[in-house]
């Protein structure tokens, strides 16, 4: 049975290329960070690399979805082992988040657990199902793989946000940084 994809080709193609033009930015905004000596191992693996990653699964999902001769079976496979794995990922995510911020001043806030831990496990959890549904009801598989495609992008999105905010203005030390500079029209201190 061939699927009813061929109506989705440009939805997967700006998802898809709106996830590989943001990660590149990503990757930007880090090598800035990365000079600043701003990163730390841990918090890099807790909320940057995610951010990458969910980039990267809505990415490889646009791919997937734009597979010439995908059968319906192949894509219940592909979408079911995409989501499982997902979720592994996910597990892993919320670990480096509670290890990143043990020991430290830092606290994540409820909006952190939403963002980088359970919106991403609900988001995979669907690509899951999309994968068990997929040959029962067509359709709503393509549905739910559409709407964790734009979840994975828009997830990616704040999440990458909220990094670069954190860095430029609320990172311990910016606001130190930020006294030390002189008013306007005065030269610097040396």
């Amino acid at each position: 049975m061939t699927l009813p994809i061929e109506a989705w080709a440009n939805f997967y193609v700006i998802v898809g290329s709106s996830a590989g033009g943001l990660t590149g930015l990503t990757f930007v905004v880090i090598a800035l960070v990365a000079d600043a000596h701003a990163v730390r191992m841990t918090g890099l693996r807790a909320f940057i690399t995610p951010t990458i990653v969910h980039f990267g699964s809505a990415l490889v999902l646009s791919a997937l979805m734009n597979v010439p001769g995908q059968s319906v079976t192949s894509l219940g496979i592909c979408l079911g082992a995409f989501g499982l794995m997902g979720l592994v990922y996910s597990a892993g995510t919320a670990r480096q988040v509670y290890r990143a911020t043990t020991g430290t001043d830092y606290k994540p806030v409820a909006e952190d657990w939403i963002w980088n831990a359970i919106l991403p496990t609900v988001t995979y959890a669907v690509l899951f199902i999309a994968g068990l549904v997929a040959s029962v009801h067509t359709p709503a598989a393509l549905y739910l793989t559409a709407a964790a495609s734009m979840l994975l992008l828009i997830i990616g999105i704040h999440n990458a946000w909220d990094i670069a905010v954190w860095f430029t203005a609320e990172r311990p030390g910016a606001q130190g940084q930020e006294d030390k500079k002189p008013p306007p029209g005065e030269p610097p201190a040396e």
